[in-house]
């Protein structure tokens, strides 16, 4: 009875000794599944860094181009969005085998929504510089522009001397308005940024703003005989050439693919006959 009673308790003790091991053993696995975990988590985080801009915007099937309303780059006849820019980007789009999605966005706010993927690139007339090359991924440039001074037809000869004490209007975080801040012949104006290179001709045409800085190109069929703007022209004034580019965001692949797409579109005559059509054909840059 009494050797019965020792194995019973030698028993016991072992199986205690062994349901301690067992438990014990528990957070070192527990720490090697949390460390395979942390593994995985880190290897997907690379994954996602990594990620082909590209593949992401097939996969979507289409690509969201921040525009602003810019005659003649992207502008509406009745309900339909037309311009150089619009046909320009529905013929790299297809090539990509994308479906273009146009969305207007506050200009002074573009790189936020690149950078966020609201939007997928920006093709609206951007002067390429070097602050954006640092900041996003911009193709080779396709156009040729500069910046000049709409004003009254009356006021030409006036202020094409001097603009001092004027109330001179540019788009907001435009090339416009930087030369309106860092060129000295600006030095004494009254400097006002508006949402768009349309409300600033607009606001000239009102009188409510005495000068407008905006893109060459958008001069082009907007001002002038037969317009709108009759009574707007482009003041002599010269001040340095800018270039377009179309921009994605940092790091991205597309930018490349798209300067495949232009070469190609330019080779066939495509984006000749677009650029024609808007009046535009002695700006491009790629043959």
């Amino acid at each position: 009875m009494k050797l019965k009673k020792i194995l019973a308790l030698v028993l016991a003790l072992a199986l205690a000794v062994t349901v301690l091991a067992a438990c014990g053993s528990a957070p070192a696995n527990n720490g090697a599944d949390n460390a395979k975990t942390d593994e995985g988590t880190a290897a997907k985080t690379d994954a996602e860094s990594t990620e082909s801009d590209l593949a992401y915007i097939k996969d979507k099937g289409e690509m969201v181009i921040g525009i602003t309303l810019f005659e003649p780059m992207n502008y509406y006849e009745g309900d339909e969005l037309v311009g150089f820019e619009t046909e320009f980007s529905t013929a790299v789009c297809e090539k990509l085998g994308v479906t273009p999605k146009y969305q207007e966005i506050d200009w002074g706010s573009k790189e936020i929504e690149l950078s966020s993927k609201n939007i997928d690139c920006i093709w609206n007339g951007l002067t390429i510089t070097d602050e954006r090359k640092e900041n996003m991924a911009i193709t080779e440039p396709y156009m040729n522009n500069r910046q000049v001074m709409i004003v009254k037809a009356d006021n030409v000869d006036a202020y094409s001397q001097s603009v001092d004490g004027l109330d001179v209007i540019a788009e907001v975080d435009s090339t416009g308005y930087e030369l309106i801040e860092s060129d000295e012949f600006f030095a004494n104006a009254n400097a006002t940024a508006v949402d768009s290179q349309a409300k600033a001709l607009m606001d000239v045409a009102a009188g409510t703003s005495d000068v407008a800085v905006v893109d060459y190109v958008s001069s082009i069929g907007a001002i002038g005989e037969g317009t709108d703007y009759a009574d707007l022209v482009v003041a002599p004034n010269e001040f340095p050439g800018d270039e377009y580019g179309v921009a994605f965001r940092k790091g991205s692949d597309v930018a490349e693919e798209v300067n495949k797409a232009v070469k190609e579109l330019a080779a066939d005559g495509t984006l000749a006959t677009i650029a024609e059509k808007y009046g535009l054909q002695d700006l491009l840059m790629v043959e």
